[in-house]
């Protein structure tokens, strides 16, 4: 997956946002809207191409309401993005929004 692939299904309407991304976005006060209108500007800084689900990726975005943001992407069987979930990247996990820390 790459970044133009979500561009193209942001652009083309073809995208949609699991309970638990909703969830996550509620408890974080973060706006669906908003957070689909910056995922075209986001990086990809991990590629799951094996997961079993199905092909994912992790974006990096920056919105307006909060320094940065990690999103969860995937394919479904129709070829949709979904947007699978959100969180800030924190420590302990993370030492920056892009730089995984090491156990």
């Amino acid at each position: 997956m790459d970044i133009a692939y979500i561009r193209a299904r942001v652009a083309e309407g073809r995208w949609r946002i699991s309970y638990h991304a909703v969830q996550r976005c509620d408890e974080r006060d973060l706006d669906v809207a908003d957070l689909v209108a910056h995922l075209s500007d986001g990086e990809i800084l991990e590629d799951y191409p094996d997961d079993p689900r199905g092909p994912s990726c992790l974006v990096l975005c920056k919105l307006p309401t909060v320094e940065f943001l990690h999103v969860v992407c995937g394919k479904d069987e129709k070829d949709w993005l979904v947007i699978i979930t959100v969180y800030r990247p924190e420590e302990p996990k993370w030492v920056d929004e892009r730089t995984r820390r090491r156990v």
